[in-house]
């Protein structure tokens, strides 16, 4: 197998200016560049920059996959945005990590699967820059995520308590989902997990409410945030500004989360474990219940299709014979089903004459050998 590599990197807050677009073409000339991303595929060869300078100088987002089924994807954020040591709770090992440099914290979360089918990949960071927006407003379901994915793959110790458990893990939004899926985390350990998690409050922004918050902010301080908007359009500002709002709000399930007896990393998977396989049994059953139904079902419809028939065998061997004698694959194959049908009215009733009648047809027509073969195939 030929190797495929594929690289996107996306600019959020700020876009590109032309000298780093520049700097960015020195190292490829076949990369899509534009103000906002960086993107590349590799069938020989390698990327020539370094991902994590990258992300430190130019961009807020990265993703990368390898068809020997590596997944990679990185998030900058502003530190005042996302707080490192709490970015640390979650995410302490390889296959979700923090960093802090230049006031910015990097998320790096990686999922190694050789056995795992692959596609290549178009644009596939857009499915997921939804995430980094949920963590500038203080969502930590994807931290959490991270940290079940380092348990997952054994990157813990059975003794490792979990992290605080952030509200909605069992209501997860499209982007987490695609979250989950790039990463390939176990999703019967997101059960497992969620069974701690409080409902997710709506966080939909009320502009009375809104209105009443921003009358209480000092003026100057309301001055200072307006003008920064004008001049700089600073967003990261907006964000910070709507994290401070959304902390402002009393969430019993937040508080019960940080005090609730934490669960372990053995725990978890064996509560998984268990999961997993009741909910295969319940599955299975599923199964063979909907066959059994459509059994019965297709029973009642043949044995109607029978009684309709039934008296007209004379004119169903007069049929079967026409159909052979046209030497068509698809006559033969209506004849076949003619001649089940014949086969299944003879069983209906005792001294039937559907077995010599049988075997002379395929006595006259011995030399006919796709019909002799249609025949073999369905057992007369």
């Amino acid at each position: 197998m030929s190797e495929y590599q594929y690289y996107e990197f996306q600019a959020i807050d700020r876009p590109l200016t032309a000298k780093e677009m520049a700097e960015l073409r020195s190292f490829s000339t076949r990369a899509r560049i534009t103000p906002t991303s960086f993107v590349n595929e590799y069938n020989w060869g390698s990327f020539k920059g370094n991902p994590d300078m990258w992300m430190d100088r130019y961009f807020d987002g990265f993703l990368y996959l390898a068809n020997w089924g590596t997944h990679e994807l990185k998030m900058r954020l502003p530190s005042g945005l996302l707080d490192f040591q709490t970015a640390r709770k979650y995410c302490a090992c390889h296959s979700a990590s923090a960093c802090e440099k230049n006031g910015k914290v990097i998320l790096s979360f990686v999922s190694e699967d050789e056995e795992a089918e692959w596609t290549e990949a178009e644009d596939n960071l857009a499915a997921l820059t939804s995430v980094r927006s949920d963590l500038k407003r203080g969502d930590m379901r994807a931290l959490y995520l991270g940290w079940l994915l380092c348990a997952q793959i054994g990157e813990l110790d059975d003794e490792d308590a979990e992290p605080p458990v952030p509200p909605g893990l069992g209501q997860l939004s499209a982007s987490l989902d695609s979250f989950i899926e790039f990463l390939r985390i176990d999703r019967d350990l997101i059960h497992v997990a969620a069974q701690a998690s409080a409902p997710l409050e709506d966080m939909t922004l009320k502009i009375d409410e809104v209105k009443t918050w921003v009358a209480r902010l000092p003026a100057e301080e309301k001055d200072d945030v307006l003008a920064r908007l004008m001049v700089d359009g600073d967003q990261p500002l907006v964000s910070k500004l709507l994290q401070r709002y959304l902390k402002g709000y009393d969430h019993p399930g937040e508080r019960a989360n940080d005090t609730a007896a934490r669960r372990t990393v053995g725990d978890l998977l064996r509560a998984a474990k268990e999961y997993a396989e009741e909910r295969r049994r319940m599955e299975a059953d599923k199964r063979a219940r909907e066959k059994a139904q459509r059994e019965r079902e297709a029973a009642i419809a043949r044995a109607k299709h029978l009684d309709k028939i039934a008296g007209r065998e004379p004119q169903l061997w007069a049929e079967v014979d026409a159909l052979i004698a046209a030497r068509q694959p698809k006559s033969y194959d209506q004849a076949v089903k003619l001649l089940i049908d014949l086969r299944d009215l003879d069983a209906c009733r005792k001294g039937g004459d559907f077995g010599p009648r049988l075997d002379e047809i395929r006595r006259q027509h011995a030399r006919k050998p796709a019909l002799i073969a249609r025949l073999r195939k369905i057992m007369l």
